[in-house]
């Protein structure tokens, strides 16, 4: 079967190009991947391998020359050949899931359904590694932002007030220090509160020892579990079959093999992120002053700075979380424009007082 319409003809080339495309994508991918992770890529490149051939049968003589694949899918495969990183993963998560053979009648339905399906397999690759870094991401876009919108909102509103630029300067600088120490002091003993809760929440492995006096046919153990949220009749089935290993499991009915800890992270490695993207971001506001600009100069170039500076963050936050970063990025410069234009507004109030 061959195309008759030159529109339709490049349309299939440019599938058979993008195929390719995510086909050695999933293969870089693999090639810095281990075990049961290069597998699943291995077969998701072999998928790929499969959509390619039908778009070459029904190219036929029209096939052509090779055309270039689309610049996001390009994109990906110099990241993952040089990183290999879960930014990779999520991105393409992405580009699956935005995939037009749904609505393309010459697109099996069966390859319609394999690029939804792929979006899920990345989703489930990319888990892992997004809760590994749940505990640190979380810590490093909360210092950033804070920041970032902390030390913008401080440096306009005492800059409103009229006084000299120095004092701005040496404003910013002590809010940097102040609020970086307090951030990662805070993730600290946050984190390790945390970690300690669910510490307390586990079962006592001084419990093992005490398996093998139960009364099998009327024991406690059941209530352990009907605890944790199973029903009666789970608990009890449940029991028995610990029973009958004499192993005490931490099973949590909710939990679907998710390791807590490692969700919430490090506090030393949540400290530390904290402290030093708190820093960088609460930076950038200052480094007009910085560099000798004053007044309305100042707070114009403080003012960009930051807004691309958010919506960088939140266009990563985006990214990772699956979600749109166009979206995020405009949500959280919009959050932090606002509450700096409060500390602003303020300021210029209070200049104009005398105050």
């Amino acid at each position: 079967m061959t195309a008759t319409d030159p529109r339709r003809t490049r349309r299939w080339r440019q599938y058979l190009a993008d195929e390719r495309a995510e086909a050695q994508l999933y293969r870089e991918l693999a090639t810095r991947s281990r075990g049961e992770e290069r597998a699943v890529l291995a077969g998701l490149a072999e998928a790929e391998g499969r959509h390619e051939a039908h778009w070459r049968a029904l190219l036929g003589d029209d096939i052509g020359s090779p055309r270039r694949a689309d610049l996001r899918t390009r994109a990906l495969i110099f990241l993952a050949r040089h990183f290999g990183s879960l930014f990779v993963l999520a991105l393409a998560q992405r580009a699956e899931g935005r995939s037009p053979y749904g609505t393309d009648a010459d697109a099996t339905e069966r390859m319609a359904a394999d690029e939804r399906i792929h979006g899920e397999v990345l989703r489930g690759l990319a888990s892992r590694g997004r809760t590994q870094l749940a505990g640190t991401f979380r810590a490093a876009v909360f210092g950033a932002n804070d920041g970032l919108v902390s030390n913008l909102a401080l440096v306009l509103g005492i800059g409103a007030t009229g006084v000299p630029a120095a004092t701005v300067l040496f404003t910013g600088l002590a809010g940097l220090l102040a609020g970086a120490l307090s951030m990662g002091a805070g993730e600290y003993v946050s984190v390790r509160s945390q970690r300690e809760l669910l510490d307390a929440s586990r079962p006592d492995p001084a419990s093992q020892a005490a398996l093998p006096h139960l009364d099998v046919d009327a024991n406690e153990l059941a209530l352990v579990y009907r605890a944790r949220g199973m029903d009666e009749g789970e608990a009890t089935a449940h029991a028995a079959q610990v029973l009958a290993t004499l192993h005490l499991d931490s099973d949590d009915p909710g939990a679907a093999g998710v390791d807590e800890h490692e969700a919430v992270g490090s506090p030393w490695r949540a400290a530390i992120s904290s402290f030093l993207f708190f820093a960088s971001g609460a930076l950038i506001p200052v480094l007009p002053y910085l560099f000798g600009a004053r007044n309305l100069v100042a707070v114009v170039i403080a003012a960009a700075a930051v807004g691309v500076a958010l919506l960088a963050t939140g266009a990563v936050v985006g990214i990772l979380s699956g979600a749109s970063p166009l979206k995020r990025a405009v949500r959280q410069l919009l959050i932090g424009f606002g509450a700096a234009l409060v500390t602003y507004l303020l300021g210029l109030a209070f200049n104009a007082t005398g105050v």
